[in-house]
């Protein structure tokens, strides 16, 4: 039977009950996609899963956004984070995906720097460390109810414009090849969105500037706004366990994974991420 859990006072839950590799009746997904408006955030405990059934559940959220050019998985849906070279053999901290691994270190939403970003991202742990490897996530629908009405009004109505080679060459300079450069270049992204759940900040790691204000001042803005969204009182740290589904909102929480031993450990996951619709910007007060 479908059971809902909260895992923090203010979003996040935990979903038991169901066996996700034979899939599940409209009705009680209906009830699942009610959590995941509610909750944000949905962690399905011990879902030994496939790629075709990790597929198939995340296709009952909308349709599914490609796995972009240069990564791990290119040309289909399944992205894959790891840190296990095509050999099996855990790879060099120089290469590649173990530096994108690190670039998903910093808080960020899934796709922002793309024209339309996605909507939720599905990750299954396939492989974790013994220790570390965790993934956190801040609640940006909470922060924003919660924070000062100065520095709401700052942001209220704002564009920032997101930027993909910007964020990883900040990681390393190598990390962005000339043509994921030309494939993904900079975009324009409302400060706050207007979702079906209300209002929420919408920055992270791609945000590279705000419109209308030079540099630093946009910087400042930035990293004062992530500095408040992201306080412990509105985040969520997910403790991986091997099997674990986790399902997020991207349109309301941003997320980062926690370091880990990883030229002695092995770490393999597997994303799905749902695509999106042009994002609507929350109407200036």
């Amino acid at each position: 039977m479908l059971q809902i859990e909260p895992l923090h006072p203010l979003f996040a839950a935990r979903v038991t009950g169901l066996n996700l590799q034979e899939g599940i009746e409209d009705a009680t997904m209906q009830a699942v996609r009610d959590a995941f408006e509610r909750f944000s955030v949905l962690v399905f405990s011990g879902q030994d899963i496939d790629d075709e059934a990790q597929l198939a559940f995340s296709t009952r959220f909308g349709p599914l956004e490609p796995t972009r050019a240069g990564a791990n998985g290119a040309g289909g849906y399944l992205l894959v984070l790891t840190n296990v070279g095509p050999d099996g053999q855990i790879a060099p901290p120089t290469d590649k995906q173990v530096l994108n691994n690190r670039a998903n270190r910093h808080w960020h939403a899934d796709s922002s720097f793309k024209p339309v970003p996605a909507r939720a991202s599905m990750l299954s742990a396939r492989e974790i460390p013994s220790q570390g490897g965790d993934t956190e996530f801040a609640s940006l629908r909470v922060a924003w109810a919660a924070m000062p009405e100065p520095l709401r009004a700052r942001l209220r109505g704002r564009v920032a414009v997101h930027d993909f080679a910007w964020s990883r060459s900040r990681v390393a300079p190598e990390l962005v090849t000339e043509a994921e450069r030309k494939d993904w270049p900079a975009v324009r992204q409302p400060v706050v969105l207007e979702g079906p759940q209300g209002e929420a900040l919408y920055l992270g790691a791609h945000a590279r500037s705000i419109e209308g204000m030079d540099e630093a001042e946009g910087r400042a803005l930035i990293e004062e706004a992530m500095a408040f969204a992201t306080q412990p009182r509105f985040v969520y740290a997910h403790r991986w366990t091997r099997h674990d589904l986790v399902l997020w909102d991207n349109r309301a929480v941003l997320h980062r994974a926690t370091p880990f031993a990883s030229t002695a450990e092995r770490r393999h996951m597997v994303r799905t991420t749902i695509a999106g619709e042009t994002p609507r910007s929350a109407a200036a007060a």
